[in-house]
């Protein structure tokens, strides 16, 4: 091949090369550059009878054993994107950085604003914590060992799922499975409803303070999975005060609590923090990898 033939094989291929970058978004190509060698993936698991795509979920192994338990504490987490939109696909990066540290994690999908309302995305979610304590030995997971993590709206889900007692009982959950809640950037505390379809996907609820993780903070702290809070101080999508003031009710209440309010972090880049080149600082992964250490007993 002559020279002048490499260089137009070679700048067809850059083209070809650029096109599908530019085709992809931030989220895949962050999740196209995210390693799987270290884990085993089991996906599309649906956790409830029916064909409904949103109720279904993937389970991450890591492939590579990371102390000594032969069963390994489990993380189920929950996305955000104001309860209206969000794939469980979007976050491998996620998935990857948790089962690194040794855990086993459970990504689900559920049911959003306008296919339904308030509560219904957080009876997916109990439903989904349901499944995995029933299922996750399978995957090498301890059932009496959940943790339950959320970012933005998933914050939210997890929070209630957390402090709100009834919708893992209606599962037959037991609430002593529960080891901890992890929030990273929730809305718990977020009354008066501003946003339009905010305000008609919790519509279905008279009292809108039952919508509030804050509002469930009331009974015994022994009910009361510890919590690690961590918001950005630069968060101007969800404002710091929700764990700010979720974390002043878990101490008043004699609840296990953790709060970090990390600098220069906004709503997005605190979930960014999972992602292979920023995860090194320390400030988000390391600070949850220590909780769950800390409180997986």
């Amino acid at each position: 091949m002559s020279f002048k033939k490499r260089i137009l094989a070679v700048s067809v291929l850059l083209v070809a090369v650029l096109g599908a970058v530019a085709a992809c978004s931030p989220v895949q190509l962050v999740n196209a550059l995210t390693p799987t060698s270290g884990l085993t993936k089991t996906a599309d698991i649906a956790y409830v009878a029916g064909n409904n795509p949103r109720q279904r979920l993937d389970v991450f192994q890591p492939t590579v054993s990371v102390g000594t338990a032969s069963l390994k504490p489990v993380v189920v987490f929950f996305y955000g994107g104001a309860w209206q939109e969000g794939s469980r696909s979007d976050y491998l990066f996620v998935a990857e950085a948790l089962t690194q540290r040794g855990y086993v994690v459970v990504v689900p999908d559920y049911r959003v604003y306008p296919e339904v309302m308030y509560p219904d995305f957080l009876r997916d979610g109990a439903t989904a914590v349901a499944w995995t304590v029933a299922n996750v030995e399978r995957f090498g997971g301890d059932r009496s060992k959940i943790f339950l993590m959320g970012h933005s709206a998933g914050a939210h889900i997890a929070a209630m799922l957390a402090l709100d007692p009834d919708y893992l009982a209606a599962n037959k959950v037991p609430m002593t499975a529960i080891k901890g809640f992890v929030g990273l950037a929730g809305p718990y505390d977020f009354l008066p409803f501003t946003e339009p379809n905010v305000i008609a996907l919790f519509s279905s609820e008279r009292d809108l303070n039952k919508t509030q993780p804050i509002s469930y903070v009331k009974r015994p702290a022994a009910w009361i999975p510890a919590a690690l809070l961590l918001h950005g101080d630069k968060d101007k999508r969800v404002y710091p005060k929700n764990s700010i003031n979720l974390a002043r009710e878990l101490r008043a209440a004699g609840a296990k609590v953790e709060f970090d309010l990390i600098p220069g972090e906004d709503h997005l880049s605190i979930i960014a923090k999972f992602t292979r080149v920023l995860r090194g600082d320390g400030k988000v992964v390391d600070r949850v990898d220590q909780f769950i250490r800390d409180n997986a007993g």
